[in-house]
């Protein structure tokens, strides 16, 4: 059972790239059901908003333990902020889970009317590039020693990942294609 967090962005399109990818998804927004996942998307949004819902509904601490017992955990866009370590042009409030020793830049491709399509080549991910829907996406400013790179595009990285924990700049579950949640997936299944 692999579960999105539910609690802003886009939820139905994770839990549809999952169910495609052959796992059983379900929508997370309190500690309880995220008791009984053994992964979790954190889809994209907007991450200031993301992180103060997860305080409301009591979901930060319950999820950075979580993180650090080892549960498989990918974030898109927002979702990849909050798992950074530290942002670059967030709010003075804004928490994140962390998991991924990286510096995050929000919002680093430019605005919502800048969003663009790219082919992007995934380390880890045979067939060839996919397709990535790049929304007011962050990128990777650095990553420290313990996170891998994936991808990068126009010379950022746009795709990391540290032990069980993915990330990616962009939306592939815009797509139809289902190969990055495929992955993500077999994390799951080896953890």
């Amino acid at each position: 059972m692999i579960g999105v967090l539910a609690l802003q962005g886009d939820v139905r399109e994770h839990l549809a790239a999952l169910t495609a990818a052959g796992a059983t998804a379900r929508q997370v927004r309190r500690p309880e059901e995220l008791a009984e996942v053994a992964g979790l998307v954190i889809p994209g949004g907007e991450s200031t908003t993301m992180s103060k819902l997860t305080i409301v509904f009591g979901l930060l601490e319950p999820l950075r333990e979580r993180v650090r017992a080892g549960m498989p955990v990918y974030g898109t866009c927002a979702g990849m902020i909050m798992l950074a370590d530290k942002i670059l042009d967030g709010r003075d409030d804004q928490e994140t889970i962390g998991g991924i020793d990286m510096i995050v830049r929000r919002n680093a491709f430019g605005r919502q009317n800048e969003s663009f399509e790219a082919e992007v080549d995934i380390d880890g991910i045979d067939g060839g590039p996919v397709e990535g829907v790049f929304i007011r996406a962050p990128w990777v400013e650095s990553v420290g020693g313990g996170a891998e790179v994936l991808a990068t595009f126009d010379g950022h990285t746009v795709a990391v990942r540290q032990g069980n924990v993915l990330a990616t700049s962009f939306h592939p579950e815009l797509t139809g294609d289902h190969r990055v949640h495929q992955l993500f997936v077999e994390i799951v299944l080896r953890a």
